[in-house]
C-alpha cells in the first residue's frame, strides 16, 4: 500500500487584504500538519484573493504576493508538506495566474494556468495571459528578494508535473478541469496519480451537481477513482475549513491497470515534462492510519442554498464593512420578506457557529452587536434585535394585510420594527409640483393618463428609498449606537429583467441578497422557510398575489404585478433563460417558444408575447446600469455592471427582428394552433426538460398564462 494523507481547504479570502489572506493560509497549513497531511491545496489566487480584478494590473499586487510567499517560505510552514499557493506572476512581459508548488522552504515549480475563464462573471483574459507552451518547462528567474531569502536563483516554469520518489503530483487550475481536453487526461497517461485543482468558482443555484459530476468538485473535496472520500461545507461562516483524507494510491494504479484502453493510450502518450523531487510522500501499510471511505455526496436543496448562500454573504459583508447592522424596507410582500428571512437565517447561523466554538464569529458578533461584560449572542431573535431594523413605509394605497404581515414577520425574526406613513411627504411633494406647474396629477383609476399614473407611483417608490437611507444613517445615532446601517435591497432577477421597478426606488440599496434569484425560486424558498427557519407567517405571505400597492384600491380594481407587466413570473424566467443562457435574440426565442408553447398558443400569440418582452426589456435596460450589487445566484441575471454586458440604449421597436417574426407568423398561418396535446409532443417536452430532445426550449418553461 502507498498511503497518502491530503488536505484541501475552504478559505474565506478577501481581495487585496494580504494580512487576512496570509493569516488564513497559515492557519490552514497548521491544521493540515496537525492532521498529518503531506499535501495541502488552497483556492485559486489565494494570496491576493481571486476578486482583485483590475488591481491585478498593478505591480504592487504582484509584489505583495511575492512578499507573502517569502514569509511562508522562510518560516517552517512548508517543512515536510507540499503546498500549492495561488498568486499572479509576471514572466517577461506577461502576467500569469499561477500555482506555486513549494516544499521544505523551496519552490519546486511554478505552474501557470493554460485555459482561462472568460465568460459569465469571469474576465481572466483581461488580467492574465494563457500559458501556451506544452512541450517544455522553462527557467524562471526568481525576484532578487526571494532568491536571496531562499538561496534559490531560479525555478522550472510551465506545464508539467512533479515526480516524487513514490508518486507523481500535478496542479490543475479551475477552468482547466472543464476544458474539452483537460490537462489531467494527458497527465494521467504520464503516470500522475495526484491532481490538485485550485478553484475560484462562485456559487450559483443548482451548480454543485454540475461541478461534482465534472470532478466531484464544487467545495473543498477529495476524490479517489470517482468516489468522494472527503467533502467540506458548501456554505460556512468559518474563515478556514480544512478537509483531510487518507487514500491508498495503489487503488489508483490498480484501476488504471485494469482498463485496457488506458493502457493502450498510455503506451503512445505525448511526453509531459516533469521536475524531480527527491522526497517520499507516502507511507506503507499501517493499521494506525485509517483509510477514508466513499461518502454520500451532500447536496443542499435550492431553498437551502437561498438561505445559506446569501446568509453567509450578508454576514461577511456586515463584519467587513464596519457597519453596525442592516435596515430593510419591509413591505410585507414576497421579495422583501425573503430578504428579511435570509437575515434571520444569518442570525441563526451566527448563534449556531458561536455555540460550536468559532471564536472569530463570536468576536465579530460581540463587536457588531455591542455586547459588553463578557456577553455574546445566544439567541438569534435577541441578536437580530441589535443588528436588524425593518421599516414598513405605508401610504394610502397600502393595505392593512401587508402592514400586518410585515409586523408579524419582523416579530418572528426579532427585528426592531418601525411603522411609518409616507403620505405627508408625498403630499408635500405634490403640493410643490402643483405650485410650480399649476397641474395636479391623477391616478389612472381616477381618470388620469398613463404618465400621471406612473409619475404618482414613482414618487412613492423613490421616497421610500430616500427615507430608508435616512433611517439607516440616523437610527444608530437615535439609539446611541456607533456606526451606520447597510440598506438592503429586495428586487428579484425577473423584475430587473423586465424593468418592473422604479429607478432609484427600494431596489436601490447598499447590497441586495436576492438580486439574481427568480420569483419562482423565492416563492418556493418562502414555503420552505416558513417551516425550516420557524417564520410561520411566510406561508401567508407566499400565498398572497404579488402587488406593488402603488395605486389606489377600488372595489373593481386592485393592482397586481403580473397584470402590470403583461406577463407571468414563470414566463419571465423562460424569457430570461432563453435570452442569456441560450443566447437567443427575438427570432430564435420565437422559434423555440413556438415549439414549447405551440400546443396552447398560435404563432401569432407567441409572437406577441416575444415582442412584448423585448420591447419592455429594451426600454428598461438603462435601469440595469444602476442595479444594486447583489449576490450572484442565477445564470440569467441581467446585471449590467459585471455579468450581462450589453448596450443600454435600444431601438425598442426592433424593426428588423420583429419584421422577420411577422414573416414567419405569416408563413405558419399564424392564427392557428399547430401542435396538439399528443403523446409525441409530451415526449418532446420531457426530453427538453432533461436537456435533450428539441434543444434549448427553455428549461423549466411551462405553458404560458394565455390570458395575459
Amino acid at each position: 500500500m502507498r498511503l497518502l494523507k491530503t488536505a484541501t481547504c475552504n478559505l474565506n479570502q478577501w481581495a487585496m487584504d494580504f494580512d487576512c489572506n496570509l493569516k488564513n493560509i497559515k492557519e490552514s497549513i497548521a491544521k493540515a500538519k496537525e492532521a498529518g497531511a503531506v499535501i495541502r491545496l488552497g483556492p485559486e489566487l489565494e494570496i491576493t484573493g481571486y476578486g482583485c480584478e483590475d488591481h491585478f494590473l498593478e505591480l504592487d499586487t504582484v509584489n505583495h504576493a511575492w512578499e507573502c510567499l517569502k514569509e511562508l517560505l522562510v518560516g517552517d510552514w512548508t517543512d515536510g508538506i507540499l503546498c500549492s499557493f495561488g498568486m499572479p506572476v509576471i514572466k517577461g512581459s506577461e502576467r500569469y495566474n499561477c500555482q506555486i508548488l513549494c516544499m521544505n522552504r523551496k519552490i519546486i515549480m511554478i505552474r501557470p494556468k493554460m485555459w482561462l475563464a472568460n465568460d459569465g462573471n469571469y474576465r481572466e483574459l483581461r488580467w492574465f495571459t494563457a500559458w501556451k507552451q506544452r512541450d517544455q518547462l522553462v527557467n524562471f528567474q526568481l525576484p532578487k528578494e526571494i532568491s536571496e531569502a531562499l538561496s534559490q536563483d531560479s525555478v522550472p516554469f510551465g506545464y508539467g508535473y512533479i515526480q516524487f520518489l513514490d508518486t507523481a503530483v500535478a496542479a490543475e487550475i479551475c477552468e482547466e478541469l472543464f476544458a474539452p481536453i483537460p490537462p489531467h487526461a494527458e497527465l494521467a497517461l504520464n503516470g500522475v496519480e495526484v491532481f490538485m485543482n485550485a478553484s475560484g468558482s462562485h456559487h450559483q443555484l443548482r451548480k454543485l451537481d454540475i461541478r461534482l459530476r465534472a470532478f466531484i468538485d464544487g467545495c473543498a473535496s477529495v476524490v479517489v477513482n470517482g468516489d468522494l472520500v472527503a467533502q467540506g461545507s458548501q456554505f460556512s461562516l468559518k474563515d478556514v475549513e480544512v478537509v483531510i483524507a487518507q487514500i491508498d494510491l495503489e487503488a489508483v494504479a490498480s484501476l488504471r491497470g485494469s482498463i485496457s484502453s488506458f493502457q493502450e493510450q498510455a503506451s503512445c502518450k505525448t511526453r509531459v515534462p516533469f521536475v524531480e523531487a527527491r522526497y517520499n510522500l507516502c507511507q506503507s501499510f499501517n493499521l494506525k492510519m485509517c483509510l477514508s471511505s466513499p461518502l454520500k455526496i451532500k447536496y443542499h436543496s435550492p431553498e437551502e442554498e437561498i438561505a445559506f448562500g446569501p446568509g453567509c454573504w450578508l454576514w461577511d459583508y456586515l463584519r467587513r464593512s464596519g457597519a453596525s447592522g442592516f435596515l430593510l424596507p419591509l413591505s410585507g410582500g414576497a421579495d422583501s420578506s425573503s430578504v428579511a428571512a435570509i437575515v434571520g437565517c444569518m442570525c441563526q447561523l451566527v448563534v449556531k457557529e458561536i455555540a460550536n466554538g468559532d471564536e472569530q464569529v463570536k468576536a465579530d458578533a460581540i463587536r457588531i452587536g455591542q455586547y459588553k461584560d463578557g456577553q455574546y449572542p445566544t439567541d438569534s431573535r435577541e441578536f437580530a434585535k441589535r443588528i436588524f431594523y425593518t421599516v414598513f413605509m405605508g401610504s394610502e394605497n397600502s393595505s392593512e394585510a401587508t402592514k400586518s404581515r410585515a409586523k408579524v414577520l419582523a416579530d418572528e425574526i426579532g427585528a426592531w420594527h418601525l411603522d411609518v406613513s409616507i403620505d405627508g411627504v408625498i403630499s408635500a411633494l405634490l403640493s410643490l409640483f402643483q405650485t410650480v406647474t399649476g397641474k395636479q396629477p391623477q391616478y389612472k383609476v381616477d381618470g388620469g393618463s398613463n404618465s400621471e399614473n406612473l409619475g404618482l407611483q414613482n414618487i412613492q417608490a423613490r421616497i421610500r428609498m430616500v427615507l430608508a437611507f435616512m433611517f439607516a444613517s440616523l437610527l444608530p445615532w437615535v439609539h446611541n449606537k456607533p456606526g451606520f446601517y447597510l440598506v438592503l435591497g429586495s428586487s428579484n432577477v425577473d423584475e430587473a429583467l423586465r424593468g418592473y421597478l422604479t429607478k432609484y426606488d427600494c431596489s436601490s440599496a447598499d447590497i441586495n441578497p436576492i438580486g439574481s434569484i427568480s420569483k419562482q425560486d423565492l416563492r418556493t424558498f418562502l414555503r420552505w422557510a416558513a417551516t425550516h427557519l420557524g417564520y410561520a407567517s411566510l406561508a401567508e405571505i407566499e400565498a398572497a398575489p404579488p402587488t406593488a400597492e402603488l395605486e389606489p384600491i377600488r372595489s373593481d380594481y386592485s393592482q397586481l404585478d403580473e397584470v402590470d407587466m403583461g406577463m407571468t413570473y414563470e414566463e419571465l424566467s423562460v424569457y430570461g433563460r432563453l435570452r442569456k443562457i441560450f443566447r437567443c435574440g427575438p427570432i430564435s426565442m420565437f422559434k423555440n417558444l413556438c415549439y414549447r408553447w405551440g400546443a396552447k398558443l398560435t404563432p401569432q400569440e407567441v409572437a406577441d408575447k416575444v415582442k412584448h418582452f423585448f420591447k419592455y426589456y429594451s426600454i428598461n435596460r438603462h435601469k440595469m446600469t444602476v442595479l444594486t450589487p447583489s449576490y450572484h445566484a442565477e445564470s440569467y441575471s441581467p446585471e449590467d455592471n459585471r455579468f450581462d454586458l450589453r448596450q443600454f440604449l435600444y431601438n425598442a421597436t426592433w424593426p428588423y427582428q420583429f419584421r422577420k417574426i411577422d414573416d414567419l407568423v405569416h408563413e405558419l398561418d399564424g392564427d392557428r394552433v399547430h401542435l396538439g396535446e399528443s403523446s409525441e409532443l409530451d415526449k418532446l417536452r420531457d426530453a427538453s426538460q432533461g436537456g435533450g430532445g428539441m434543444g434549448v426550449v427553455a428549461a423549466g418553461s411551462g405553458n404560458p398564462n394565455v390570458g395575459l
